[in-house]
């Protein structure tokens, strides 16, 4: 039976204490009713004995304390969860945002799931191929991993998070692929731009999308990457389905954590952030993962705008401790007009040998990946010396692998936001450009597949 009380004693900002309640749960949702029949919802921040702490959804304005009436409903925040969630758009809180009816569900499921136990993982092992060179080639995704986007203000990781979700597959499987989408306190304008993208190319079909804009409310911001994992966590474990989930931006939904600290009046950390970001961040990203003895498996790519382009920012801080390795996007590159403009040499993948190489890639993969990585940062120091000391200065040597970064720049990270590539083709590509560079200096590849793969000379 479902309690009516009648003891809102005061209101402050988004927050509200209700006085004498009995049973209450943190987390629990609740609704307020006010004298005109308008109901909003909220949640329980804090229980105190007989005293809940408890957040709007939605504005304080026109409540009255003596004649409205709040109701505890005896369950956390839940997302009804159905196979007809794909190809469908929602809001923050899971409710249908596409003028779609309401999802027939399977069951509903409490938000607020738990992260993967270690003992029950299984190890990421399969190549997740995006089409993008940058990544497929030298920062490789496997199935399984957590590996986040680094960005900056004003660089393009919206069309970069929607190339990834249009293009992403795993290769030599037949089991069902699908992706969800988090954009989580994004403008009506982004949210529009991924909405007609993943219709204009298909991809809304196996796709499932969770909008939360700039104007909505700060707790619908902290719902919104859960709504999305809750969804994966159904796909992946209970309909078998590799699951690829991109959520942007985490910087928002951790301002949000800031903003609902303050109001709370706890005492902060690191730049503002509440000390408890790493354990709430990590509650999120370790989520995703494979099961033991399931098919299904959730691939987590995090993005995130570094403030004033800060690597040692607390959000990507803790969020490159937690995840396994990240892709960090160039403001440079972007100058140049290459996109996406990857930064390879800072970005990492720390599972990448674990999904490349023969039966999964190709054999030569490990080998030409580190070879580029070698040639590249080379081909960077030599073109920095020629524009200190001039052309002259640089050996025969020097001035073929400054040639070789200025066409890798161009051709291998500069393939434009509609180019899909296969993994041959990513592969084949670096061979060509390795040709630049004498055979000699080929030393970290296997003499076999240097006969084998490296283009001959006409």
């Amino acid at each position: 039976m479902i309690k009516e009380y009648r003891t809102i004693r005061e209101i402050s900002g988004p927050l509200m204490i209700v006085k004498n309640v009995e049973g209450v749960t943190y987390d629990e949702l609740a609704e307020i009713e006010l004298p005109t029949g308008e109901v909003r919802r909220c949640k329980v921040l804090e229980v105190d004995r007989d005293r809940a702490v408890v957040q709007l959804f939605d504005s304080s304005s026109g409540i009255n304390l003596a004649e409205s009436k709040v109701r505890f409903l005896g369950h956390g925040m839940q997302l009804a969860v159905s196979p007809d969630m794909l190809g469908r758009v929602f809001d923050g809180m899971g409710r249908p945002a596409d003028d779609g009816p309401e999802i027939l569900a399977d069951k509903y499921e409490d938000i607020n799931g738990l992260p993967m136990n270690p003992a029950a993982r299984d190890y990421p092992s399969e190549f997740i191929q995006t089409g993008i060179s940058a990544i497929d080639g030298l920062n490789t995704l496997v199935r399984g991993q957590k590996l986040p986007i680094f960005s900056g203000s004003g660089l393009p990781h919206a069309n970069l998070a929607a190339q990834i979700a249009r293009q992403a597959k795993v290769l030599g499987t037949s089991e069902p692929f699908a992706v969800v989408f988090a954009a989580i306190g994004i403008t009506f304008e982004e949210s529009e731009y991924f909405v007609n993208e993943f219709r204009r190319t298909g991809a809304l079909d196996r796709t499932v999308m969770f909008s939360n804009l700039a104007n909505d409310p700060a707790v619908e911001r902290i719902s919104t990457p859960r709504m999305a994992l809750t969804a994966a966590e159904y796909l992946a474990f209970e309909q078998n389905m590799h699951v690829l989930v991109i959520m942007t931006d985490i910087t928002n939904y951790a301002e949000a954590l800031r903003e609902i600290s303050a109001a709370r009046k706890e005492v902060p950390g690191r730049r503002g952030y509440p000390g408890y970001l790493y354990t709430d961040l990590a509650s999120m990203y370790e989520r995703a993962g494979r099961r033991q003895g399931k098919k299904g498996s959730i691939t987590l790519i995090p993005i995130l705008t570094m403030p004033e382009d800060d690597i040692t920012h607390p959000i990507p801080d803790l969020t490159g401790y937690i995840t396994e390795g990240q892709i960090i996007l160039s403001r440079e590159l972007y100058l140049k007009n290459y996109l996406p403009p990857i930064d390879v040499l800072p970005s990492l993948s720390r599972l990448k040998d674990k999904g490349i190489g023969e039966g999964k890639t190709r054999e030569d993969h490990a080998g030409t990946m580190n070879q580029l990585f070698a040639a590249y940062s080379a081909g960077k120091d030599a073109a920095e010396l020629m524009t200190i000391l001039g052309e002259a200065a640089l050996s025969d040597t020097d001035k073929l692998y400054a040639k070789f970064a200025g066409e890798f720049e161009k051709l291998y990270i500069g393939q434009g936001q509609e180019t899909d590539r296969s993994i041959q083709e990513t592969l084949d590509l670096g061979w060509k450009l390795l040709s630049i560079l004498p055979k000699s200096e080929l030393k970290r590849i296997k003499l076999e597949y240097v006969e084998k793969y490296l283009p001959k000379e006409d």
